[in-house]
């Protein structure tokens, strides 16, 4: 994933961008990056690797260099990035947000004769914001090649540039991800996490529709193209990586996650399979929300057997070697053996991607004297590695714990049948829960249907994206 923040304003910006941008840190532990132009400075640009240092501390020292009354941040998790580019468009900063699918093809079809030539990353690859750019500067002017890099892009891309005459924000063709406006007395921001804004004294201004492109000053908002009719929300921006005090399309991130445990537990409670258990606890952090609201409808009580350890072992924390890796996430694990010491325990989680960690998390809890361990999901089975977006992303279907749990009971034949497998109260469904309870050593395992999800996010279904889950555009 990654994530975005910029401002335009008749002071010095440095620091709302700088505290802007490290308020999306949980969206990226990769690379972070600044820019900024100033009429007599001109552009400035820095870029950091953040994956064992904050994205605060490895900019810091940066802020005496940088001035200007305009600048974008952005944390990501792919390519290094801001870039600034140099065209016939005109010099100016480019970050994007999303995963361009038909990156090789765009690049062998549009850019392969003579004259055309991208920088090579360590991996071979192109970086797509820089092949973004390329496709924005194939136009006569930056809305028209935005538009054309959104026609092309097979997956989605939001765009954030910053020129010398402000802020041009794009969102995603199909509104997968979100893109809020901020404004003070001073001037605009535009960014991912509305709260971002908010903790710098933004006030809620505008929420771009899928698609639309639109110029950001000191004065306000101008839009450059109209909004499409169709969108296609990322919902797991409600259930897993949204920061819980951010709102999109209206709709707040934690409010969503407390009525999604509410919901599954009354459909629990209705079909006669909520456990006895003496607490319910949210593996943390995303799961908790999800528990407390399932602890408040089932009446049971909640509590916080373990917690996480982040002052010395943060997200962005993330050691080559395998053992090792596997080492800090036990040590990130801290124990309340009184609230774990023969009791019975269900767990909501926010999501049941491929497993690993959740098998570790179940050994730790049993290794604790826990007397039995309940999990449950607080969204369907992930069936589909997304396509859009670099969330649940894989190599393969099959590296996903449903998947591979169906490839297990049925081989080949059993993936023609993955609906069914969705579908708890079908026999393949419940085959799929008993299976993946023995190989993960849960006493019990349920999902929440994508009915109850989207009940819980409260927006038409048409304009939400559930492709992980269901498979449907």
């Amino acid at each position: 994933m990654g994530g975005f923040f910029g401002t335009v304003s008749r002071k010095d910006c440095k620091y709302d961008v700088f505290f802007g941008t490290d308020y999306h840190s949980h969206l990226g532990t990769r690379r972070g990056g600044m820019a900024f132009y100033d009429e007599k400075k001109g552009f400035q640009r820095q870029i950091h690797n953040i994956e064992n240092t904050p994205f605060r501390t490895k900019f810091e020292s940066d802020l005496t260099k940088f001035c200007g009354h305009a600048g974008i941040g952005c944390i990501s998790d792919t390519d290094p990035q801001p870039l600034l580019v140099r065209s016939h468009l005109g010099m100016f900063a480019i970050a994007t947000v999303g995963l361009i699918n038909n990156a090789e093809t765009l690049v062998a079809d549009t850019f392969s004769g003579p004259g055309h030539q991208f920088m090579a990353m360590s991996s071979g690859k192109v970086n797509t914001t820089e092949l973004t750019a390329a496709l924005i500067n194939q136009k006569d002017d930056l809305v028209e090649g935005i538009r054309h890099a959104q026609e092309v892009i097979d997956g989605s891309c939001t765009i954030l540039l910053l020129t010398k005459d402000g802020l041009i924000a794009a969102r995603d063709r199909l509104g997968r991800l979100p893109m809020l406006v901020g404004q003070n007395l001073e001037g605009c921001c535009v960014s991912f996490e509305s709260f971002a804004y908010h903790k710098l004294g933004y006030q809620d201004c505008y929420e771009l529709g899928p698609g639309e492109i639109v110029k950001i000053t000191p004065d306000g908002v101008e839009r450059l193209s109209a909004p499409g009719d169709k969108m296609k929300i990322c919902a797991f921006l409600w259930t897993y990586y949204g920061y819980p005090n951010s709102n999109y399309e209206g709709r707040n991130v934690e409010v969503m996650r407390v009525r999604n445990g509410e919901v599954m537990a009354r459909n629990e409670l209705a079909n006669g399979t909520m456990p006895d258990v003496d607490y319910v606890a949210g593996v943390p952090d995303s799961g908790i929300p999800h528990a407390i609201g399932y602890a408040n409808q089932s009446h049971k009580p909640f509590a916080r057997p373990f917690v996480k350890y982040t002052p010395t072992w943060p997200r962005s924390f993330m050691p080559e070697d395998q053992n090792v890796r596997n080492q800090v996430a036990k040590m990130k694990q801290i124990p309340v053996p009184e609230l774990i010491q023969d009791k019975k325990l269900l767990f909501v989680d926010d999501s049941i991607v491929r497993g690993t960690q959740l098998r570790e998390t179940v050994e730790f809890l049993y290794e604790s004297g826990a007397k039995e361990v309940h999990m449950r999901s607080a969204c369907p089975p992930i069936m589909y590695g997304c396509k859009y977006l670099n969330f649940s992303s894989s190599n393969s279907d099959l590296e996903l714990l449903a998947r591979r749990t169906i490839q297990k009971l049925e081989g080949m034949e059993g993936q023609k049948h993955v609906a069914e497998y969705s579908d708890s109260s079908t026999e393949r469904g419940k085959c799929l829960l008993k299976t993946i309870c023995e190989d993960m050593g849960f006493d019990s395992l349920g999902y929440q249907s994508l009915d109850g999800l989207l009940e819980a996010i409260g927006l038409d279904r048409d304009k939400v994206c559930t492709y992980c889950w269901s498979g449907e555009e």
